[in-house]
């Protein structure tokens, strides 16, 4: 039991999410999700959360467990060619977990989206939450162009806007 994080966590203000992910930030976000599934037939959806609570916080609940488990909570992988993307990002932690549906996955790869996450990561170490989140979006959105291009029929399968975890 890491006894710092769990206080990090608890102390972890919605004040705070909300300063990183302003309600013009999450537009922007938005926006960009809306103008990269123009180019490509994938769905992308972006979580941020503040911190975790409760029996999972003290069990040690990873960023990734977490990622994994809002990527089901999101029906991010009930997509039709199982191509769905969810970027979570966990604060409380400074991490950021992507998580790929097989179809995706299948194409892309772990090495692709731990790239993604760490530059995420290095523009939320320096308090760029908007661009770093736009960058990720862009940078997932690159990655589906390529395997799953935009065919002309696709649906928007999934909501655009970004969700805050409370």
């Amino acid at each position: 039991m890491d006894i710092s994080r769990i206080t990090k966590h608890l102390f972890f203000s919605e004040q705070r999410t909300a300063r990183a992910f302003s309600r013009l930030g999450l537009a922007a976000i938005e926006a960009a999700i809306q103008a990269s599934e123009a180019s490509h037939a994938g769905e992308i959806c972006f979580a941020v959360e503040g911190g975790l609570d409760g029996l999972p916080l003290f069990k040690g609940q990873t960023a990734r467990e977490r990622a994994i488990e809002v990527f089901s909570q999101l029906r991010v992988w009930d997509t039709a060619h199982n191509n769905g993307v969810l970027i979570y990002v966990l604060l409380a932690d400074q991490a950021v977990e992507i998580v790929a549906d097989r179809g995706i996955h299948a194409q892309a790869g772990d090495a692709t989206w731990e790239a993604i996450c760490q530059q995420m990561e290095r523009a939320f170490a320096k308090a760029d939450y908007q661009g770093g989140a736009i960058a990720g979006v862009d940078a997932v959105a690159a990655c589906l162009r390529r395997h799953f291009p935009y065919d002309g029929q696709s649906t928007n399968e999934l909501p655009d806007a970004p969700v805050v975890l409370s």
